[in-house]
């Protein structure tokens, strides 16, 4: 059997449509390929923004800032010794951008200074840590990227 080109042409259009069309289906429906963009509720946290603004240049005014630093036992969150621990109240969000699964959220309840995130709950890779906390009615946020 022959084949003559304009057959050509068609066989090699379907064998290119069947490729592409096998990695967008095994793309859509592979559970190790599910990354999402965005935040849940993406549209109610931008109505807030301009509160976060504010909190942020709070935090950043003040002479002694929120620090965190790894340590053996996890991630270890500095508050403010300048301030009394017990008035201090709030919530700790930890975003992990590859993978939604693993994000979580910690009330602020301290008995010190210092807060320690477990090393059971972070595993190596990149992070996003939002502290959000009040102190005497006045709101700070917190927001920084690192890695684990």
């Amino acid at each position: 059997m022959k084949i003559n080109w304009g057959t050509a042409i068609v066989l090699v259009f379907v064998g290119f449509i069947s490729f592409i069309m096998y990695f967008v289906i095994k793309m859509n429906t592979n559970e190790k390929y599910e990354h999402d963009l965005v935040t849940e509720e993406y549209y109610k946290k931008e109505l807030a923004f301009q509160k976060e603004i504010d909190a942020e240049k709070k935090a950043k005014a003040l002479k002694n800032n929120v620090i965190f630093k790894k340590s053996l036992n996890g991630l270890v969150i500095l508050f403010p010794e300048d301030k009394s621990y017990n008035d201090i109240s709030g919530t700790i969000s930890l975003y992990r951008p590859s993978n939604k699964k693993l994000d979580f959220e910690i009330p602020i309840d301290l008995s010190s200074f210092e807060l320690v995130i477990p090393n059971d709950n972070l595993i190596e890779g990149r992070w996003n840590i939002t502290i959000n906390w009040t102190y005497e009615n006045t709101s700070y946020l917190f927001k920084e990227s690192f890695t684990y």
